[in-house]
């Protein structure tokens, strides 16, 4: 006896059906070939740090009359000068060596410096603020770091800013590759006489730059103010210039469907005319200047910012009267030319010119829009679409076409009754045909009449 026997319940009772829960498939995921199911496994098939190396490199297997091994040999590096002799592991085929210098030696790179000898110091070099003994050092310490100029500050002995070395070095070297070849090509054209170091402008950049990096949370947000301020303005004035716009448009569509100044059957409609352009075609110059200066006067109210800001600025300033298809347009003209969306050198004179690409773009996309129009234009021209509609009767041609109405004394020359006039609807026009007179039937006689 058990205790279903004591409840008296049944002992195999009716199985509760439950619902089967259903499992989300699994993304299955399949090994690549050539690793192993636990490296497999650690990695979770996530992208190695390191390069992957060709799965079809694994499995490929020297040739059978090659014998490799690997020996502990010693070799040289042509990048030192002290002639250091160090081992490492070599890969030796068939007992051969490799020959050759280090392969790591191709990494050392150095800076060709310019040199000057003491007789160029005296005719081209001599400075009040620089002695001979500083520049030697700082052209040897440029020589050893590599131009690189906060090592240089640092190991240097005076109190000179970095500033101060760049002006030393880049005008000594410029000074020097005049002074040997002044009328050569290759002169002209180095980096170093093209563009000149200009310390005040470095100097200035550095102090406007740690400006916009120690500006406090409340700057920030003033600035933002002042940028959505800005936009707030800009938007409106696109609203305002675009309602304008379309004013016109509308005055000149009600002013051409005017009946007075209907075109005569001699005169011909010149396709060049201006009034039947696609609203938006072209952008007034004048427009985007001026949007151009609000941009500008709104980034000089911030006192320091970003060339780089700034030029994302004009681009949404010129952007803003062209729709999101002519935008797209215009960047896949720009890669389409090769040219990067965004400069990566962005000075001065490269966003000017970024910028001046892009109204050129922008008013070819437009004028290529107007083209199409008038193609159109004069293609409907051809085909006689804009001549007078068919259900519009010509002004020669109206007294003919108007429906013959016959004399009230005609059939008969009997009039028509009153009762024929009360009859007519008081919407009718006049001009419209009048009913034909008919006979009364005779009057049937009575016997008073006899």
């Amino acid at each position: 006896m058990d205790a279903k026997d004591i409840l008296g319940l049944p002992k195999n009772p009716l199985p509760i059906p439950q619902e089967k829960k259903s499992r989300t498939p699994k993304d299955s995921q399949r090994k690549p070939d050539g690793i192993s199911r636990e490296v497999y496994a650690l990695t979770g098939g996530l992208a190695p740090l390191m390069p992957a190396i060709d799965t079809s490199q694994l499995k490929k297997r020297p040739p059978a009359d090659e014998k490799i091994t690997w020996q502990w040999l010693p070799f040289t590096n042509s990048a030192r000068k002290d002639n250091l002799q160090l081992y490492h592991w070599v890969r030796v085929v068939n007992g051969v060596p490799p020959t050759g210098d280090y392969s790591f030696a191709k990494y050392n790179k150095s800076v060709d410096a310019v040199k000057y000898t003491d007789e160029e110091y005296k005719k081209h070099l001599t400075s009040a603020m620089w002695t001979k003994e500083e520049t030697d050092l700082l052209f040897s310490l440029c020589e050893q770091f590599d131009l690189r100029f906060i090592v240089i500050a640092d190991r240097f002995p005076s109190s000179r800013t970095v500033e101060e070395l760049k002006d030393r070095y880049y005008n000594v070297s410029r000074v020097i590759l005049l002074a040997r070849d002044p009328s050569s090509a290759d002169v002209l054209g180095h980096p170093l006489v093209k563009e000149t170091y200009n310390m005040s402008q470095e100097i200035e950049r550095k102090r406007e730059l740690s400006m916009v990096l120690s500006q406090t949370k409340q700057q920030e947000k003033k600035d933002a103010e002042v940028l959505a301020e800005a936009k707030r303005i800009a938007e409106s004035r696109t609203l305002a210039r675009v309602a304008e716009q379309a004013e016109l448009r509308a005055t000149a569509i009600v002013g051409s469907e005017n009946p007075d100044r209907a075109v005569s059957q001699g005169d011909v409609a010149s396709p060049l005319s201006n009034d039947q352009i696609p609203f938006g075609a072209i952008v007034p110059s004048s427009l985007v200047m001026a949007d151009n200066a609000s941009t500008l006067s709104s980034l000089r109210m911030l006192r320091v910012y970003l060339r780089t800001y700034a030029l994302e600025q004009m681009v949404q300033a010129e952007s803003s009267t062209a729709g999101l298809r002519t935008i797209k347009r215009v960047e896949q003209t720009l890669q389409d030319l090769g040219v990067n969306l965004k400069p990566k050198v962005p000075t001065k004179a490269v966003c000017s010119e970024h910028l001046e690409l892009r109204k050129e773009i922008l008013t070819l996309l437009n004028l290529q829009k107007q083209l199409q129009h008038k193609e159109a234009e004069g293609s409907s021209f051809r085909d006689g679409s804009y001549t007078e509609a068919p259900d519009t009767p010509k002004r020669a041609n109206r007294d003919q076409d108007q429906a013959f109405a016959p004399d009230s004394m005609s059939f008969g020359g009997e009039r028509v009754g009153k009762r024929d006039h009360k009859r007519k609807g008081p919407g009718r026009s006049s001009e419209a045909p009048s009913s034909p007179a008919q006979h009364k039937r005779p009057r049937k006689f009575k016997a008073s009449d006899l």
